[in-house]
């Protein structure tokens, strides 16, 4: 998939090396459910060679780089949970919004996604204004895994439905 800046594709083991140097940092790890820190180049292989059938991950490449993940995990309902991150360089420019939008038109309209989910953890302000950006409706408190710092944390629960104009084409084709 293309942006107006970005490539989304596929992730292959040899991104492991540019998953961890970026998604390694504290300041990214500290605020996801899933990297441990410190995250090693060997604990990024386990993670791209255990990818599911459930998961869509993307990479996101800006200019032939990697800058960071986006992607979701399908449930049995048809419902999706959105999770994404970017490399600390790359903070503040609005990447991250745009490469969730286009997963989520994926999600949406190839993927048959009904409604996604997302939270972040209470005081990733950041996060929180990606969420509102791409439309998300708050639906209440939650807790959420970080893996980086082994707890439970506080965190903000999200869901975004599927358009109504996206559900009468998928059901025309």
């Amino acid at each position: 998939m293309k942006t107006a800046r970005l490539r989304l594709r596929t992730i292959v083991r040899d991104d492991a090396l540019r998953i961890a140097a970026l998604a390694g940092d504290w300041d990214v790890a500290s605020m996801t459910g899933r990297i441990p820190f410190p995250y090693s180049e060997e604990a990024a292989h386990q993670w791209v060679d255990g990818v599911t059938d459930q998961e869509e991950v993307f990479g996101i490449e800006l200019d032939g780089d990697l800058i960071g993940i986006c992607g979701f995990t399908l449930d049995d309902d048809g419902d999706a949970e959105l999770g994404y991150w970017i490399g600390k360089p790359y903070w503040g420019r609005g990447y991250a919004t745009e490469a969730a939008r286009a997963v989520m038109a994926y999600g949406f309209s190839k993927a048959g996604i009904r409604r996604f989910t997302c939270k972040h953890l209470a005081g990733n302000d950041a996060s929180a204004r990606v969420i509102k950006k791409l439309g998300f409706r708050f639906t209440g408190a939650a807790t959420g895994w970080c893996e980086a710092r082994q707890c439970e944390l506080p965190a903000l629960a999200y869901e975004r439905r599927r358009p109504w104009t996206m559900a009468i084409r998928a059901r025309a084709s």
